[in-house]
């Protein structure tokens, strides 16, 4: 098995690593480390089924049910279905806007994800790309002055999409979340290392206005998602990536014909209590 790098910034390519077949302890603690070290990994032409999918995933810890959500098969609460298909009627998917956010999984929940595994099973001719952050850079390369601004701040997480017409079902699973306050700077629970969390879904700062709060985050989020801390991953059927989304964000980029199908399905793996309900004064 060998690692090959992705980009500067972050991840690798897993070569020589079959995830159908059983793999030893050694060589999944190698696995591990790698994606410590490189916080993005890449397996190439892995034909799993959901099962394998789901049991590879698990050995990194305990999944996450997806709480009832709707974008699940409720005989694989695991799996989280990330899907642009067009409607019989030949109207848009109504996920299509899904992930077109910059984020880190599960930032809204009270146990934010540790890790993400996204399989793709079928995707349109050109575009439908996601791009990666290392957030680590982007605290590191923050001023002093900066660094300690943030020291204490916390960013209220929501599920809200920017753009959507989600259907009462939906609409009706969104509405039953509360957002949850976040600490704008977080220590990796296995590094030890200081990593920015944020994101475009944060509009507020627990204790400010949007309006106060609007100048700083759009500097952060800017800053974060400079092309140096920045990997561009161009999907092939049966590739898996996994990330590490306590220091990483994520993007799904729309430039794809609408008309044709991109499908993923993903699972994620939850990560250490976090953050605490926020009550808008």
């Amino acid at each position: 098995m060998e690692f090959r790098k992705l980009s500067h910034a972050l991840g690798a390519e897993v070569l020589g690593l079959d995830i159908c077949k059983p793999i030893s302890d050694s060589v999944f603690e190698e696995v591990q480390r790698a994606f410590l070290r490189y916080s993005v990994l890449l397996f190439r032409e892995q034909h799993v089924t959901r099962e394998q999918h789901i049991a590879f995933s698990r050995r990194f810890g305990e999944l996450d049910d997806n709480d009832r959500s709707p974008d699940t098969d409720p005989q694989y609460p695991e799996l989280t279905i990330v899907t642009t298909r067009p409607k019989p009627d030949g109207k848009p998917s109504e996920s299509r806007y899904t992930g077109r956010l910059w984020h880190s999984d599960l930032c809204h929940s009270l146990t934010p994800a540790m890790g993400s595994l996204l399989r793709c099973l079928e995707r349109p001719d050109v575009g439908g790309d996601t791009m990666f952050a290392n957030m680590y850079m982007a605290y590191d390369t923050l001023s002093d002055g900066m660094k300690k601004l943030l020291e204490g701040l916390h960013g209220i997480h929501t599920r809200s999409r920017k753009f959507d017409t989600l259907s009462a079902e939906r609409a009706a699973f969104l509405a039953r979340q509360r957002p949850v306050a976040q600490p704008a700077v977080r220590v990796h629970p296995e590094t030890g290392r200081k990593t920015l969390y944020l994101g475009e879904k944060v509009k507020q700062f627990a204790g400010l206005t949007p309006e106060e709060s609007a100048p700083l985050l759009s500097f952060l989020n800017k800053h974060a998602v400079k092309p140096e801390f920045v990997y561009r991953h161009q999907w092939r059927k049966h590739d898996i990536v996994m990330w590490d989304n306590r220091c990483t964000m994520h993007l799904a980029l729309g430039d794809f014909d609408m008309n044709q199908i991109r499908h993923m399905e993903r699972t994620t793996i939850k990560g250490t209590p976090s953050g605490y309900l926020y009550e808008a004064a």
